[in-house]
């Protein structure tokens, strides 16, 4: 079906303050390409809804103005009809969540819109296509300021529900921590942490996991979260001539302290915590230097109560945070045998690339 043309002398005057306004904004790019860029879309976002709202234009206007801001700016790929609907919709998706929100979450959403424009807008539009509600959208917007997080990680981030997962470990930070260290440390931590990785067969042990993990530390250290860096598998420390093996030691580059992680495939006991604690006294003990700040572990188990989590917790004085991990892709034990190992992979990787080599 034909568009008709809009011709209203309106429409022409608003489309020519359109043009001024973006070339005003090329120019100011080489200041602050993304967040003049931004502002413009958010603006020009709200002057759509607010055309559409009350002008008598039609609903095919959108379309033409894509098609007359294109002609104009041809070498511009923002104003693509799919981008004006996305520009439209970031706008509505603040505004119409805020509008059925209190005053002071009226404000927030008021206060917190510059912060869209320190993002990327590739983000922006990820955040409003998966976020269900304005807080889960402003935690990945705060995020992603925060963490110069790439647009593939946080699209994994939503997708494994960071939102509410993240700093929800039972801790006992608040105890054993400085103010300002222990609210940092608390959101380092996750509960649940998201294992769904790793293939694990029916019936795997805790070095069986530990396995899974070490071999596909690159995932690992993505759900961990920015700033791990690892150190070590089973880690050996010798105290009082003994030797003791921590299953994975990291050093956290922001808060400048060791974290122990210790592996649980099965539910929580108190005396989990206990070695814990023990080992986070040994890395103080015997590698932590004077500018490193108090080791911090971490219990990640199969299952957990939180009442007993919380006593166990309770007398202890070194900073323990216990978390539970996701795990849902478990094979039967008979089909351990068809899985090809690390090193058959790598073997037949090998193979073929001497095979492409030959036939060059």
């Amino acid at each position: 079906m034909q568009q008709t043309k809009i011709l209203s002398s309106e429409y022409k005057e608003w489309l020519n303050e359109i043009k001024q306004k973006f070339q005003s904004s090329q120019i100011k790019a080489s200041i602050a390409v993304n967040s003049v860029l931004l502002e413009f879309y958010w603006n020009l976002g709200s002057e759509i809804v607010e055309k559409q709202k009350n002008s008598m234009w039609g609903s095919g206007f959108l379309e033409q103005l894509s098609a007359d801001l294109s002609q104009e700016f041809s070498d511009v790929k923002g104003f693509s009809l799919s981008n004006l609907q996305y520009i439209r919709r970031w706008v509505l998706f603040y505004l119409n969540s805020g509008a059925s929100c209190s005053t002071n979450e009226i404000a927030k959403v008021a206060q917190v819109v510059p912060e869209l424009f320190l993002i990327p807008w590739g983000h922006n539009r990820v955040i409003i296509s998966k976020c269900k509600s304005i807080d889960e959208a402003l935690y990945y917007v705060q995020n992603t300021i925060k963490n110069g997080i790439s647009r593939n990680v946080l699209i994994h981030q939503i997708e494994t529900n960071l939102y509410s997962r993240d700093g929800k470990a039972i801790t006992n930070f608040e105890a054993t921590l400085p103010p300002l260290q222990s609210d940092l440390a608390k959101e380092i931590t996750k509960d649940p942490y998201n294992f769904d990785f790793l293939t694990l067969t029916k019936d795997y042990q805790e070095k069986e996991l530990e396995t899974a993990l070490t071999e596909n530390i690159t995932h690992f250290l993505l759900e961990l979260g920015s700033g791990f860096a690892f150190v070590g598998r089973q880690y050996k420390l010798n105290v009082g001539g003994n030797e003791f093996r921590i299953d994975l030691l990291f050093y956290h580059i922001k808060l400048k302290c060791y974290v122990v992680v210790e592996l649980k495939a099965s539910e929580f006991k108190p005396e989990f915590a206990g070695k814990l604690s023990f080992y986070t006294s040994a890395v103080d003990g015997e590698l932590k230097s004077e500018s490193d700040n108090p080791t911090i572990g971490i219990l990640i188990c199969k299952s957990k109560n939180d009442i007993v989590v919380e006593y166990a917790l309770k007398d202890i004085n070194k900073p323990l945070g216990i978390s539970e991990y996701d795990l849902t892709e478990i094979l039967p034990k008979e089909y351990t045998s068809s899985l090809p190992s690390l090193e058959q992979i790598e073997a037949q990787l090998d193979d073929e690339s001497l095979k492409a080599v030959g036939d060059e």
